[in-house]
């Protein structure tokens, strides 16, 4: 039996009302429903939800797909036009924090209080500041396609306030911390001291170390060029949860050419008559991995007696160094592989202080 709005009367003699929540992928009505004993039980239920869906219709859009269903789609777009890792990044983080959260939530739902929602999620999952960024950026980027294709007419992601990330002062070794890290990586065999002197006198990252091949080193011209780099990453690749991936370097500007000092190059050079394969550093032809090479990084560290140290401390030390030798910040920007002399900047403010110091002084002396 019907009884208009459409609202029936069902076998199981209960009352059913259906409201259009938008329209799905197939471009056919998407219908909700609700129960009741009584006919006026029905309606006011459905009254309420039908006005919702008009306002989330005109404000946001026809479109019920579920975010679950967009967020599959919108990956197997991206697939093909971004490197494996990043596809793996962007999988888990969307799969994992987002989609397990706020998923089934129609397009034209997706409001502020959703997005305040994931969220809320994230911060008791005690997750960094940096990686809610990171998940949120994703998540814009996600939406920001279905405004494209008209699926959506606003973003809600956009105008969340975010947990601020505390950039770490720049975290270098003293002098004195070197030159007892360097000395016990250079009495180390087998190539495992390379890693930490190559982090140190070049500035190189350690998937870049991973990914060294001799072909990349000219010993006549005394330059590293940085072309790849190896990172593991999440994912299910054939049955596994990671795999490591051997890639092109992650931006133009991470590609670039490094001088050899003389110690590293005199190193460089015993390595290779010591290995056969094609990269640097390798066991029976295979390249060893990051994660090792970490491994080997901290038994040196813990026989030179520094505490808490990382290997990433490394890569900026080698910066501070070279900014303490009144390295001009442009030069060492692109040794750096950074994408911007901002990013330097911002990075290393505090090594330049001396630079700033001398600075003021040779402009006093100008106006005596």
């Amino acid at each position: 039996m019907r009884r208009g709005e459409n609202i029936y009367y069902r076998k199981d003699k209960r009352w059913e009302g259906r409201y259009p929540r938008g329209k799905k992928a197939n471009g056919k009505t998407k219908y909700g429903s609700v129960y009741g004993k009584t006919l006026q039980e029905v309606r006011e239920k459905l009254y309420p939800l039908k006005l919702k869906y008009q306002i989330c219709q005109s404000t946001q859009g026809e479109s019920a797909m579920s975010l679950n269903e967009w967020g599959y789609r919108w990956l197997k777009e991206v697939q093909s036009g971004i490197k494996q890792s990043t596809y793996a990044n962007y999988k888990h983080k969307l799969v994992h924090y987002v989609l397990s959260t706020i998923g089934k939530y129609g397009l034209n739902e997706l409001d502020e209080d959703v997005a305040e929602k994931l969220l809320v999620s994230l911060v008791e999952q005690t997750l960094n500041p940096s990686t809610i960024q990171v998940i949120f950026r994703i998540t814009k980027q996600c939406m920001n396609e279905a405004i494209r294709k008209k699926l959506i007419k606003e973003n809600p992601f956009v105008l969340i306030q975010l947990p601020k990330v505390l950039k770490n002062k720049n975290q270098a070794l003293t002098k004195q911390e070197q030159k007892q890290l360097e000395t016990v990586a250079l009495k180390e065999e087998n190539g495992k001291g390379l890693p930490t002197l190559l982090a140190l006198r070049a500035g190189m990252r350690i998937g870049e170390i991973s990914a060294l091949k001799w072909k990349d080193i000219d010993f006549d011209t005394n330059m590293i060029h940085v072309k790849s780099t190896f990172q593991r990453v999440l994912g299910l690749y054939n049955g596994k949860r990671t795999e490591l991936i051997y890639s092109s370097s992650k931006t133009t500007s991470s590609m670039r050419s490094i001088p050899m000092s003389q110690t590293l190059k005199q190193l460089l050079l015993y390595q290779k008559e010591q290995t056969a394969g094609e990269f640097v550093l390798c066991r029976e032809s295979k390249p060893l991995e990051p994660r090792l090479l970490t491994t080997h990084f901290h038994k040196i560290r813990e026989k030179a007696g520094l505490i808490q140290t990382h290997f990433h401390q490394l890569r900026h030390t080698f910066a501070t160094r070279c900014l303490e030798s009144q390295g001009d910040i442009v030069s060492v920007s692109a040794l750096m592989g950074h994408s911007s002399t901002q990013m330097t900047l911002d990075t290393y403010a505090s090594a330049l202080v001396e630079q700033k110091i001398q600075v003021v002084t040779q402009m006093e002396k100008t106006i005596v």
